[in-house]
Formats: C-alpha cells, sequence, structure tokens
C-alpha cells in the first residue's frame, strides 16, 4: 500500500510536470494559467499545490528539467571527444543545430523565459541565468582546450553565435543551422589567434 501510494505521489507530480512543461513551451509561461495546467493534467488544484508551492515554482521546475536534457546530451557528446576540442565543439554544434531545425521548435526555453520574466530573483529566472553562465563556462573550456590566445573571448563569441541560432530558428530553413554553426564557429577560431600546437611548430 505505502508503495503504491508512492507511485502516485510521483505520477501525479510528473503528470503535472509533464503537462506544464508542454504548455509553457508552447504558449509561453505568462499566458498558461494553472487551471489550464490541472485541467490538462487530469489532476485536482491541490495535487499541483501539494508538489509545487507556486506557478513560479513551476516554472523553475520546468527550465530545471530542460536544463537536465541539454546538459545530459552536451555531456555525452563531450566524452565522446575527450582528448579532440574542435571534434567536440563540432559535435555539440551538431546537435544544437538539429534542434534547432526541428518542426515545432520555439527556441530555447532557457531564453523564453528570461524574455518573459524580468525579475532578476524570480527563481526560474535564475535557473535560466545559471544555464547560460554554465553553457559559457563550457565553451571556455573548450576554448582554453584549442588554446586559443584569448579563450574567455572565444567563448563569449560562441556564446552568442549559439544563443543567436536559438532565438533565429523561425527565420532559418530546416537544415541551415548546422553548416552556419559550423562555418561561423571555424571562423571565430581561425582569428582567435594561433593555437599552442602551432606555437610549437613556428
Amino acid at each position: 500500500m505505502l508503495t503504491r501510494r508512492r507511485s502516485t505521489h510521483l505520477d501525479a507530480r510528473e503528470r503535472v510536470l509533464t503537462t506544464a512543461s508542454t504548455l509553457f513551451y508552447r504558449h509561453g509561461v505568462r499566458a498558461v494559467g494553472v487551471d489550464l495546467v490541472v485541467a490538462e493534467a487530469g489532476v485536482a488544484k491541490t495535487s499541483l499545490y501539494r508538489h509545487f508551492r507556486t506557478k513560479d515554482d513551476l516554472i523553475a521546475a520546468f527550465l530545471a528539467r530542460e536544463d537536465d536534457d541539454f546538459w545530459r546530451t552536451w555531456d555525452d557528446v563531450a566524452n565522446s571527444h575527450r582528448d579532440d576540442p574542435v571534434g567536440e565543439l563540432e559535435g555539440q554544434l551538431a546537435w544544437i543545430g538539429e534542434r534547432v531545425g526541428r518542426v515545432g521548435y520555439r527556441g530555447c526555453p532557457q531564453l523564453n523565459v528570461a524574455a518573459e520574466i524580468a525579475e532578476a530573483d524570480h527563481p526560474a529566472r535564475q535557473v535560466a541565468t545559471a544555464h547560460k553562465r554554465e553553457l559559457r563556462r563550457r565553451l571556455r573550456g573548450i576554448a582554453e582546450r584549442l588554446g586559443v590566445d584569448a579563450p574567455d573571448d572565444l567563448a563569449g563569441q560562441l556564446a552568442v553565435l549559439i544563443n543567436g541560432a536559438f532565438v533565429s530558428s523561425s527565420l532559418l530553413s530546416r537544415d541551415e543551422a548546422t553548416p552556419l554553426l559550423m562555418s561561423s564557429a571555424h571562423a571565430l577560431i581561425a582569428a582567435a589567434g594561433p593555437t599552442k600546437s602551432r606555437r610549437r611548430r613556428a
């Protein structure tokens, strides 16, 4: 009986979060109210508030779930290119470009929420900000492994490139994002200064 109650408890939370995530991404977090979430999820409003104290907490949970999915994919690619920073960057840009080109893609959920919520102390805005800082941190790690002269500058440029692809998805044809990301990244690397390996050969 205890196991069944725990399962039901978790199922209700997952149902609410899955439903809210779909609605938030499709329509925006401001446009979707709690009443719509509970109606679509088929749960009582008290059940929603049992798992998420406020709608803001539900939005933050939605972004945290998206965050986990993004970094899980990133880590899979990174682990396949531990000794090849160029290969890793190309691998990351390949799946990001594929994602941007998907039918129904509506942009990066972190950027979407940040655009809707101006308050810096909002829990969802904090998740979004942490996500973008982590993106730049990881890109700096790749830039350092490339051995360019100014890795922080290259990381910032790559972050702008990736975020630009996210917000430009509706302006790109389905197969356009990946080659644009690749060619732009290689141009940025070439302009970033000699790598350590080139210095040693010089």
